[in-house]
């Protein structure tokens, strides 16, 4: 122990604060500590032991052990950090977690957690956490290539042990242990210490985005708008309400004029009868200030401009014992006194942490510092304790701010974009840098004021009744990936598999770079391949259905040309209904709880194989009696099939449980009620009869072929169906090969009606095998439903003709060995259990 080791056992011994006390240890107090497991036993002293307990954080320990001690108090962290980051802060889950502020438990809706970190805090606490979040990208100042570990401390998994000495470091009873948030190496609080800082990224460092190859100029942008986060109305206010009783007072105190502005305030519980010293340091206290209470002040927030005693004594007493009666103002704001002589300087670069942003102001040749630090503490005390100040070399760097505006109309000429900019956001041409289909552009903008403008303006800005998007694209500079990397890029719908979408959106974000992690209800796949759209080699997982993959898959196909890894490898994580892809592609069923960690290690081991990808041509054309055509009815049509094409009684079920969901779409959040509502509308289809081989004519291959008596034609890609059910059945037939995703075939399969379909779904029976080809023209004389995976519609009369669709797709198959793992070890979180998990088989 060092000497400042030394005096903390000292002071710690005492039981009384003193001014020796280290900067970055706690402020303790005399207690009776309880049993670990909080049984109190009152008449068994065995069970309790002297303790001590820090009077801002709560942090315990035994008077022995505090020469152990190595866990910074909440109020003094902030001068831990040198360069703040700020939190993105949302709504918590549920599992059981701790406060870092107040070391409390969390119970409640009351709970925070920030979006890219494993910080977890009190609704209340969340504006005195400390802005040290991950940092994840470089802003355009100091590149920084070696990152060290970031540290977090608690919420860990229960099985989490030390890399040090190798035992437990988690509890689930109070805050203990140290985590990196980037490699997730465990450690004790006294072990942590001595690990190397450099930081490896651990096992998933070839498909983490590593922070040194990312770069964006994020100054006038919130870490929501950089990492893409919706932001939510869950934050409250530090104080809402107050009450009085008959011992004891509570007032409302602000720690400046921007808190009384906005009304965030803290409740000061203070009895009627006390010195004014005291008051002021329970609301330092309750501001997490660890400074003197002879240094500040409270004036009254009705007459602040009138007072400048701290208190006014209204009854007479002698001021060398000035008394706090009940007849003053409820209301306060926490002041620091103004200081006779300081000192000021010139030429530095602030960086001012607020509770979910942090603000860099360049100060100019002109400006006195004390000045500012005199404006920033009449603001907020707590902004004053949580400010740095820098000396830069000036450097003259060109910001640019990359923008993807999006909801344009589409197929668009690069001068019609530019006028539809010039006219609703005043953007002038040599800023559009780059048209992509679907009606979006990129912005390429050197002042951070107009990008900001350009920014909120896009949000509130309508074209041809369509609703503009725009988001904050990072850069990803290619000469800095490690050789040899391949980074993951996650695309995450929230809205499938009811809330576990947002559940592992959140869990991606913490276990990769939050910058690689793409939200699909925020402009869709595109702004993520346009970011990856220089890495050489890269995978990509969708977290979602059928129609999510195939989502990604579409408008990878439509920038293939434009991105420099054409084919990237894709796996899925099931969240909807079917899941009839990732069933044949091994990611099981259905996502239900696995560890995340696990199964990027599972996409990492995963084996690439290739699948068919197929082109339908939907060309109506008005039919006469006869069966010839007439005339266009409508525009062709082109839609591209992943899984399977239906016809008939099986697009049926598929719209009406489509006009169900459109009816009641909250309703449909789980895969037991939406299987449900198929057994609902396939029963009230027992009695209908359709003779649909009497409706169409089939060739297959230039083939002309004779339809048997069915109700429905299904056209399989893949050797799943109707989640999971083997339509073409495994029996070997000597005029029809085995079916392969990559054979360049489709099978034609026949169904006679709802009886046969659930047959079919119990595993009774397989379907009527009717061809297998590579080119499909359908002729239809009568609108009739159909559906290519699980999308639906009512498809007029013409011609419908089916081929591949260029090169084949490249997706990810899980490992059989890691297939066939248990899943027993999910519990033991990311320390103990390397091995994947079982991935929902």
């Amino acid at each position: 122990p060092d000497s400042s080791t030394t005096a903390l056992v000292k002071t710690w011994n005492s039981g009384e604060p003193s001014q020796e006390w280290p900067a970055d240890q706690n402020y303790p107090k005399s207690t009776a500590m309880t049993h670990p497991r909080g049984h109190k036993r009152p008449h068994n002293n065995i069970q309790r032991t002297a303790g001590l307990t820090c009077l801002m954080c709560n942090f315990m320990s035994h008077e022995k052990c505090l020469k152990h001690a190595r866990t910074v108090c909440s109020c003094m962290a902030p001068t831990q950090v040198q360069v703040p980051v700020a939190h993105c802060f949302g709504p918590a889950g549920q599992k059981k977690r701790f406060c870092c502020v107040c070391r409390k438990h969390l119970e409640g809706s009351s709970a925070q957690r920030c979006e890219v970190c494993e910080l977890h805090v009190h609704s209340d606490c969340a504006p005195f956490s400390v802005s040290d979040c991950r940092f994840c990208h470089q802003d355009g100042g100091q590149d920084i290539d070696t990152y060290q570990h970031h540290w977090r401390e608690g919420n860990m998994s229960s099985g989490a042990r030390c890399e040090v000495c190798r035992r437990t470091c988690s509890s689930s009873d109070i805050l203990a242990g140290m985590r990196c948030e980037w490699c997730g190496i465990t450690a004790h609080a006294s072990c942590y210490i001595i690990i190397p800082p450099e930081c490896s990224m651990g096992r998933l460092q070839n498909m983490i985005l590593h922070p040194s190859c990312v770069r964006i100029c994020s100054r006038n942008f919130s870490k929501m708008h950089c990492y893409r986060i919706s932001e939510n109305s869950h934050h409250s206010e530090m104080g809402n309400a107050w009450t009085r009783s008959h011992c004891k007072q509570t007032l409302k105190v602000f720690d400046g004029d921007d808190a009384a502005k906005r009304n965030q305030f803290r409740l000061v519980s203070i009895p009627r009868i006390i010195k004014n010293e005291e008051v002021v340091e329970a609301s330092l206290r309750a501001f997490y200030i660890p400074d003197e209470p002879q240094d500040y002040e409270l004036q009254s927030y009705s007459q602040q401009g009138l007072f400048t005693d701290d208190i006014v004594n209204r009854n007479g007493t002698p001021d060398s014992k000035p008394i706090f009666k009940d007849t003053v103002s409820d209301s306060w704001v926490l002041r620091s006194k103004p200081k006779e002589t300081e000192v000021g300087f010139t030429m530095s670069y602030p960086f001012i942490s607020y509770p979910s942003s942090v603000q860099r102001q360049v100060l100019s040749g002109q400006e006195i510092l004390l000045e500012k630090l005199q404006e920033i503490r009449k603001t907020s005390l707590r902004q004053m304790n949580q400010t740095r100040f820098y000396i830069e070399e000036s450097r003259n760097r060109v910001a640019q701010v990359n923008l993807l505006l999006g909801g344009f109309p589409t197929q668009l000429e690069k001068e019609e974009y530019t006028h539809l900019l010039s006219e609703h956001l005043s953007v002038k041409s040599e800023s559009v840098s780059a048209v992509l289909f679907s009606g979006a552009v990129v912005l390429q903008i050197s002042c951070f004021s107009e990008a900001e403008r350009i920014y909120m303006l896009a949000k509130d800005t309508s074209i041809s009744g369509k609703q503009l998007y725009s988001l904050v694209i990072p850069e990803i500079m290619q000469s800095k990936l490690v050789k040899g990397s391949c980074p993951l890029l996650v695309f995450v719908n929230p809205k499938s598999g009811g809330l576990k979408g947002r559940e592992i959106l959140y869990s991606f974000r913490k276990l990769l770079n939050p910058h690689q992690v793409f939200e699909l209800t925020s402009g869709g796949p595109l702004p993520g391949l346009h970011t990856f759209r220089e890495v050489p080699h890269f995978r990509i997982l969708v977290c979602g259905g059928d129609g999510t993959v195939g989502w990604v898959l579409g408008v990878l196909e439509s920038i293939r040309h434009k991105i420099a890894c054409p084919e990237p490898a894709i796996g899925i994580i099931p969240l909807g209904t079917g899941n009839d892809l990732a069933r044949v592609l091994r990611w099981g069923a259905g996502y239900s709880g696995e560890d995340p960690y696990n199964i990027l290690l599972s996409v990492d081991e995963a084996e690439e194989v290739q699948m068919d990808r197929w082109t339908i041509l939907l060309d109506a054309q008005e039919m006469t009696e006869d069966g010839k055509e007439n005339g266009f009815l409508e525009p062709p049509k082109i839609v591209h099939m992943n899984n399977y094409f239906g016809l008939g009684i099986d697009a049926e079920l598929s719209l009406d449980f489509h006009h169900a969901r459109e009816v009641d779409p909250d309703k449909f959040n789980s895969r037991f009620h939406n299987k449900g509502v198929y057994v609902k509308v396939g029963l009230q289809k027992l009695s209908h009869t359709r003779n649909l081989h009497k409706d169409i004519r089939m060739q297959v291959d230039k083939h002309d072929v004779e339809l048997p008596s069915i109700e429905g034609l299904i056209f399989l890609n893949i050797p799943s169906w109707g989640s999971g059910a083997d339509l073409w059945g495994s029996d070997s037939e000597s005029r029809f090969g085995r079916p392969r995703i990559d054979d360049g075939m489709l099978e034609v399969v026949g169904v006679t009606g709802v009886v046969h379909m659930g047959q079919v779904q119990s595993g009774m029976r397989s379907g009527i095998r009717i061809a297998q080809g590579s080119y499909i023209r359908i002729t239809v004389n009568k609108p009739i439903p159909v559906q290519v995976d699980g999308e639906p519609w009512i498809q007029s009369p013409g011609q419908i003709i089916i081929s591949a669709a260029g090169p084949k797709v490249c997706m990810l198959r899980k490992s059989k060995t890691k297939q066939k793992k248990q899943s027993g070890s999910l519990k033991e979180g990311r320390s103990d259990s390397p091995a994947p998990s079982d991935g929902g088989q």
